[in-house]
């Protein structure tokens, strides 16, 4: 038929990506999704080209209707650049000149090149990673990117851009190196993210957007109110069925997410970086590393993203495996005692929450040198002796003492104008010079941004928490970002990345340092839940919101993301400090344990009533916590609003716990059926309500099974739970079953 040049077919876990190398041109994804079965020959290829291209090659002017992966203005693509740059005023067009690329299967090994018109080069190769070394004779600069299929299915893509001008007068100005994948012209709606403290991940669904179009970050961080993903699918997205394209940004500073929606184009679906003006400036020989970019299709709904994000996660290097090391049970002290330090008083929190099975004790704020409200101490990372007299070390060796682990809060990228460390070192401030102090209409919680790219505040900061760790034997911190970074000059130049780098930097060598310490990520709750921080952090506070209610919904578009083991989910007093809604302690147990369970709670104004209850929920989590943290997790979609159902399946489908709850008064006098997904369709399952903590409250029926699953379990096959489904009774608002499935 014709010369359809050469291809890299990439896949693994369920999907596939087809790549075709054009030559010394930029390649173009040509297929990504489900997995096809096999299709490296020629044939195949040959047949996908002539199906899928809408005119008969050369054509050159209609070529950028797929665009490659790194769209430019010389393809004829009229969407949004993928690189953007700039030379003393002068823009820089790319134009690749010579183009290789490498096909890996697994880590070892040198690759196999693969292209057209060289005969050591092999016209189809099958792997699981293309390496693409890209250069510009006439810009002179060079491209390294690398698309690879990731533990699970993931995909990402990295780049690194270098100026290889040794001659120039000038630096190379980088606006922006975006990555991005096409998607079917058959998706119509876009799915992304808003929110707010303590309110995070606000899902947001309309039909997609015309044109090229982004979304941007400027927060500093991730940001309770970022994109954080943008999803792609045909018509709204469900949880359980369906074909969905995800991307999101492994990064924990500015961002931008993309979609080009044009008519002449397949879309294309990205994100990148972004950076402030004149914050990647390169000189010969230097290079930039973009954040990597994690793009997700499932052909399962949205559980399917989920699944792939939690295999990658769960692989990364250096992760707390929970099943050699199970997910401590934990109780931190804000909300106990707030910024109302007294030794005497820790102490006896402590012997309670180890009474009651808790397995990590963490110190919050206030205990550090003139901590007595948000205005000041914050740098100085020293104990306070006016509240601390005897220091750490008693309350420290006394929760040892206990079984328990000892936690400490810091928020080491931050500093009070109060405090030693601001005024020995004003220029350590991480700002404009004229945005110190701010304007007093202006209310950033009292605090300023410790430049941690100054090698000099780097080194005080690291030296007063490395110090704390060994003389305290720390075995956990709880790691602050409460403010925004809104003007970052370092040096007299736009300075997050190099501020991100540098926090990045600082938790791995803390890490590196002290082995078996654990990191938790909190940025005034979930501002940074991003996989570029999941790459350097333990866990991530989800929300500064204990209420279930609001809980129930953010902690299920986190696990989009996040795997439940790494998200720390706890049960407060009632009312809830942030919203003032009262609960029952079944409703705030049961939505804890859809994460990583813990206490924010002063129980030592429990009664007996309450402990006993409180140590039963601590003992349920224990004997599931091997599943809940190891498991595929599954959403049911439920056509009536005020249901939540999240259940966790184990490998070998013989376990399931699942969450069912109400946010809402039910629509309906009869309440829909759950089906049980996952489970094995021949096996029989005993169904059992766990109780422990109370029992949920429902209306005017009881259907059968759940009479019989209340007093020793019910027993069914595993076809009929996810074909017909168990008969939900009618739950009072804000109540909340726990269901486990045993096969027998």
């Amino acid at each position: 038929m014709f010369d359809n040049g050469a291809h890299a077919v990439l896949g693994r876990d369920g999907v596939r990506i087809i790549v075709k190398i054009p030559g010394d041109e930029m390649p173009q994804v040509e297929y990504w999704g489900r997995d096809l079965g096999a299709v490296g020959d020629e044939g195949i290829l040959e047949a996908l080209d002539a199906m899928t291209l809408k005119d008969t090659p050369p054509n050159r002017p209609d070529a950028a209707w797929r665009p490659s992966l790194l769209p430019q203005g010389a393809e004829a693509w009229a969407g949004r650049p993928g690189l953007e740059a700039h030379r003393g005023g002068a823009p820089v067009f790319a134009r690749w000149t010579q183009v290789g690329a490498r096909v890996f299967d697994g880590a070892d090994g040198e690759g196999v090149a693969v292209g057209s018109g060289d005969a050591a080069r092999s016209r189809i190769v099958v792997g699981d990673r293309l390496e693409i070394v890209a250069a510009d004779a006439v810009n002179r600069i060079r491209l390294e990117l690398t698309l690879a299929v990731r533990p699970g299915g993931l995909v990402t893509v990295s780049r690194r851009l270098t100026n290889t001008d040794a001659a120039a007068a000038e630096p190379l100005a980088v606006d922006w190196l975006d990555a991005v994948l096409p998607v079917p012209r058959r998706v119509d709606t876009l799915t992304q993210f808003t929110g707010r403290w303590p309110l995070e991940k606000q899902p947001a669904t309309a039909a997609m957007p015309v044109g090229s179009v982004t979304r941007d970050c400027r927060r500093g961080k991730t940001g309770h109110d970022s994109p954080w993903m943008f999803i792609l699918s045909d018509g709204a997205p469900r949880w359980s069925e369906g074909e969905v394209w995800a991307c999101h940004l492994a990064w924990s500073g500015n961002q931008t997410y993309r979609l080009d929606n044009l008519a002449a184009h397949e879309p294309l679906l990205g994100a990148g970086e972004l950076p402030g003006p004149g914050e990647i400036m390169l000189a010969a020989g230097e290079s930039y590393r973009a954040p990597d970019v994690c793009f997700a299709y499932s052909d399962c709904g949205l559980d399917g993203v989920a699944a792939r994000f939690h295999d990658w996660v769960r692989a990364m290097p250096g992760r707390v495996d929970p099943v050699a090391k199970p997910r401590p049970f934990t109780l931190n002290t804000w909300e106990a005692v707030y910024f109302d330090h007294d030794e005497a008083t820790l102490m006896r929190l402590a012997d309670r929450a180890a009474a009651i099975g808790v397995e990590r004790f963490v110190l919050d704020d206030g205990w550090f040198h003139l901590r007595r409200d948000d205005s000041k101490g914050l740098g100085d990372w020293t104990v306070d002796p006016a509240v601390w007299p005897n220091g750490l070390d008693g309350l420290a060796r006394h929760v040892h003492g206990l079984g328990m682990e000892f936690g400490l809060w810091f928020e080491p990228e931050m500093v009070n104008l109060e405090s030693d460390l601001y005024r020995e070192h004003p220029d350590w401030v991480l700002a404009a010079p004229e945005a110190v102090p701010c304007r007093g209409d202006v209310s950033y919680r009292n605090q300023y941004v410790l430049d941690l790219a100054n090698p000099d505040a780097y080194a005080h900061v690291h030296g007063q928490m490395a110090g704390l760790i060994r003389d305290l034997g720390i075995d956990y911190i709880k790691w602050d970002h409460n403010r925004d970074v809104t003007e970052p000059v370092h040096d007299g130049r736009y300075g997050l990345h190099a501020q991100t780098e540098a926090c990045y930097h600082l938790f791995d060598q803390l890490r590196g340092e002290f082995p078996g310490l654990e990191i938790e990520s909190c940025a005034s709750g979930g501002a940074r839940t991003d996989t570029g921080m999941l790459m350097h952090a333990d866990r991530v506070w989800g929300s500064d919101s204990n209420d279930p209610r609001d809980r129930i919904d953010i902690q299920r578009w986190t696990e989009l993301v996040v795997p439940p083991e790494m998200i720390g989910a706890h049960v407060g007093p009632s009312p809830a400090h942030s919203t003032g809604r009262a609960t029952d302690l079944s409703y705030r147990a049961a939505v804890s344990l859809t994460g990583c369970s813990g206490f924010e709670w002063n129980i030592l104004d429990c009664d007996d009533d309450e402990l006993r209850s409180l140590a039963a929920f601590v003992a349920l989590y224990k004997e599931l916590r091997g599943l809940l943290h190891t498991g595929r997790v599954a959403h049911a979609d439920l056509h009536d609003p005020a249901w939540r159902a999240r259940g966790v399946t184990d490998a070998g489908r013989t376990h399931a716990v699942w969450t069912v709850a109400t946010v809402d008064t039910l629509r309906d006098a009869l309440a829909e059926r759950l089906r049980i997904t996952g489970l094995a369709p021949a096996r029989r399952y005993r169904v059992r309500l766990r109780t422990e903590v109370g029992e949920p409250r429902w209306g005017w029926v009881t259907p059968r099974w759940l009479d019989a699953a209340r007093h020793g379990g019910f027993t069914v096959p595993g076809r009929l739970l996810g074909e017909i489904g168990l008969q939900l009774p009618p739950l009072w608002p804000l109540q909340a079953m726990i269901l486990e499935f045993t096969a027998e």
